[in-house]
């Protein structure tokens, strides 16, 4: 399955900020564990690019992405770290271009139609809509996505348990992006047991929501 197919396929993809490398591969298969075998970790901390390096190296089997990657640098990090698609909260066209040329798929984030407009010009048609809760949430989303029908967006930023499935029951949404699974603190404290289990229940949720057919 292609990059996008994938996360078509989960819905959700765990927002990871990683501050010890070394939790790494413990996430990974908790996150596996749970049903849930992808994680986007944000370049957030200095650890960030050996976390990314140690989650692809031993649990191949989840789909690992960079996040908050804000140059072509950090772009070139993380495909070094095995990563197998870029994330950016901005559309910065130097990263997006650097993306392109490597042939890795990049969803840039957009807030305005003017930057819906800038990714079309790079042919790009699934972007990230960050930060979504704060900019209005999936209404706001509606209405600037309205003019652009061929444009899918990976909503990110204040998105829960509560509110993803009025996210995924809007067409245009591939999947959302949500760090209340896996947060740093239970990272940090080992509780892998307990992320585990609040993959599951998101899961859940997600699998239930298509089963009403609203995704």
């Amino acid at each position: 399955m292609s990059v996008l197919s994938q996360l078509r396929h989960h819905k959700l993809v765990p927002v990871i900020v990683i501050d010890d490398p070394k939790s790494a591969p413990a996430l990974g298969r908790a996150l596996f564990e749970g049903g849930l075998p992808c994680a986007e970790v944000t370049f957030r901390t200095e650890g960030a690019r050996e976390a990314l390096s140690r989650l692809t190296g031993e649990c191949p089997e989840v789909l690992a992405g960079a996040g908050t990657v804000l140059t072509p640098a950090q772009a070139r990090d993380a495909l070094d770290a095995g990563a197998k698609f870029i994330v950016a909260p901005g559309f910065n066209p130097s990263v997006v271009d650097y993306c392109l040329e490597n042939d890795v798929p990049v969803f840039p984030g957009i807030a305005t139609p003017t930057e819906i407009e800038a990714a079309l010009t790079r042919d790009l048609t699934v972007l990230k809509f960050f930060p979504a809760e704060p900019l209005g949430g999936v209404s706001y989303l509606k209405a600037m996505s309205a003019p652009y029908g061929a444009i899918e967006f990976m909503p990110t930023g204040g998105i829960s348990i509560q509110n993803i499935g009025s996210y995924l029951a809007f067409s245009k949404v591939v999947a959302c992006g949500g760090s209340w699974m896996a947060p740093a603190e239970l990272i940090s404290a080992g509780e892998f047991a307990r992320i585990t289990d609040e993959v599951k229940k998101a899961v859940s949720v997600v699998q239930s929501h298509n089963g009403a057919g609203g995704a």
